[in-house]
């Protein structure tokens, strides 16, 4: 039972990290807070028995990382192959593919996306992992993705209007 309880607590600590991460203007800082935010979710998903879900997040994190330095789009490939195979070989159920789904959009906005367009990639990966999180059964992740939708949608709309003003 404490277990269940110590997971579900980490759940709600990379809620927290989510906060502090989508609310970033700047791209840098936002990923440097996802690093974060993904170890800890990984261990979240692995005390709940999550394991593609664990690894998905684990992965997430090397990705986010090496994003910082590089777009080159062959790495963002090869990380997308890589986050496949991770899927293939430990699914339990087909709905583990949702975890590998909203992972792939993940990589592929942070690498090739920048800006509103990058956080509309990674707004369409939240809703991925907001189901996947449902059908685990995180609370943390639940109230995480929920909420990370919002910022995200926030934050966008912040940065059009200040994109606009500034064209104007």
């Amino acid at each position: 039972m404490f277990d269940s309880y110590f997971a579900q607590g980490l759940g709600f600590v990379s809620y927290i990290l989510a906060i502090l991460c989508f609310i970033q203007k700047d791209d840098r800082h936002l990923k440097s807070m996802m690093i974060l935010m993904n170890l800890n979710h990984a261990l979240h998903f692995y005390l709940l028995n999550a394991v593609t879900s664990s690894l998905c997040c684990l992965f997430a994190a090397g990705r986010t990382a090496a994003s910082i330095k590089t777009k080159e789009k062959w790495i963002a490939g090869l990380f997308i192959i890589l986050t496949v195979l991770i899927g293939y070989l430990t699914v339990a159920q087909w709905t583990d593919y949702i975890a590998v789904l909203g992972s792939c959009l993940g990589t592929f906005a942070l690498f090739c996306l920048t800006g509103i367009k990058m956080r509309w990639g990674i707004l369409v990966g939240s809703c991925l992992w907001l189901i996947n999180n449902i059908l685990i059964g995180s609370l943390g992740g639940i109230l995480l993705e929920t909420t990370v939708i919002i910022i995200n949608l926030t934050t966008i709309y912040k940065l059009h209007k200040h994109t606009s003003s500034t064209s104007i």
